[in-house]
């Protein structure tokens, strides 16, 4: 039969291999979307979107008004974006390709703050491009200038920002934002700003966007949606803006690849930008469960990780307890009955595994609960 392309043979899957459902019994810190469901203003606008009809074609960056309300969304957020250069994707996923799609050529470098989420490593690799791995500051997770300068090259075209981050919970200060601008200005870099988390921050320092500092503005494309700060995983709706010229050549893609989103869901992707109570009332109680996470975590023989800033995940080293990454994933699982992720998935994650909390307060305890006791069954049994 014909070969299918060579650059698939070295790209991953990612956490697929934990991420499968265990049994019931299995408490799972291993899944990345929240336990709440859609809000049901946004469930019944879909609903009534259906009952109107609206399941045809239309227009193939997403409705006027849904743009229009994209644009002041991230206008509260100080990124002054045109609701003309916006275009809804089916994800962010989606929009994460389209913007390596229209700036790699075969051969150009990206720069990823390691450990980093691995579809970026994936996703790069599709297009010919290659993922340059740069260590982050330990325990804090924060970027380490001096390695980003030691990693340019000619080749390098890209850096990706993902702040709050999965998986580390970091989320970087303004002034290690605006360095990251200044570096990607003084090496001509695109900034590929993936904030889909930046509704939920729990220290004192807010997501900031590349483009609110020198030299951010016409290189930074910001992409988001809807799926962690509205619990709307499977929606599939995310959303990409960035320079015109740029934006032109992603609404070619879209056209090209999907048309649209769904006509139905547009609707709710308006009404969901609206709601404030139920959105805060999700975020407050993933920051409560963060210090619970936290507090369990370091509570373990030979585990220690720093306080996580946003998202819901926490990386923690688990170096103290004698067993690599891997190891301590696949005895947790078999022995303690608590599913979570190896960092050796991911450069840089060595010695790391990572947990979320976007799980109920219950199974955190219990969770916790079973690796203490697992922990110290082994460490006097050894």
């Amino acid at each position: 039969m014909p070969k299918i392309s060579p650059a698939f043979s070295e790209i991953g899957r990612g956490f697929a291999a934990y991420l499968a459902p265990p049994s019931p019994d299995v408490i799972r810190f291993t899944v990345g979307q929240p336990d709440f469901d859609t809000p049901d203003p946004v469930v019944q606008s879909a609903v009534d979107a259906l009952r109107r009809g609206e399941t045809a074609y239309t227009r193939s960056q997403g409705s006027v008004s849904l743009c229009d309300a994209v644009s002041a969304h991230l206008k509260m957020l100080n990124i002054a974006s045109n609701p003309d250069d916006v275009v809804i994707t089916p994800g962010c996923k989606q929009a994460i390709l389209y913007a390596l799609m229209t700036t790699l050529t075969p051969g150009d470098e990206v720069l990823l703050l390691a450990p980093a989420w691995p579809s970026y490593d994936g996703m790069i690799r599709i297009f010919g491009g290659v993922p340059v791995h740069v260590p982050v500051l330990r325990p804090s997770y924060h970027p380490d200038f001096e390695a980003l300068e030691s990693n340019v090259t000619e080749r390098t075209k890209a850096i990706m920002l993902n702040s709050p981050n999965n998986p580390t919970g970091a989320v970087y200060t303004s002034e290690e934002i605006q360095r990251i601008a200044e570096f990607a200005q003084k090496h001509d870099l695109w900034i590929i700003d993936d904030m889909i988390y930046s509704t939920l921050v729990w220290e004192g320092h807010k997501y900031t966007s590349p483009i609110n500092h020198p030299g951010g503005k016409d290189r930074t494309i910001t992409i988001g949606g809807w799926s962690k700060g509205w619990a709307m995983t499977g929606w599939r709706m995310g959303w990409i803006t960035g320079p015109t010229e740029f934006m032109e050549a992603v609404k070619t893609c879209q056209t090209s690849a999907a048309t649209h989103i769904p006509t139905f869901l547009m609707p709710s992707g308006e009404v969901a930008l609206q709601l404030e109570d139920e959105t805060r009332a999700m975020a407050e109680s993933f920051a409560n469960r963060r210090t619970v996470m936290y507090n369990g975590i370091n509570g373990l023989p030979g585990v220690n990780a720093p306080e996580p800033e946003g998202a819901f995940y926490i990386l923690a080293d688990i170096t103290g307890t004698g067993m690599t990454d891997i190891e301590f994933a696949d005895r947790a699982l078999s022995e303690a009955r608590v599913q979570l992720i190896p960092g050796s998935l991911m450069k840089g994650g060595e010695g790391l595994v990572r947990l979320s909390y976007a799980t109920s307060l219950e199974n955190i305890h219990e969770g916790i609960e079973r690796l203490s006791q697992w922990l110290s069954t082994i460490n006097h049994n050894e």
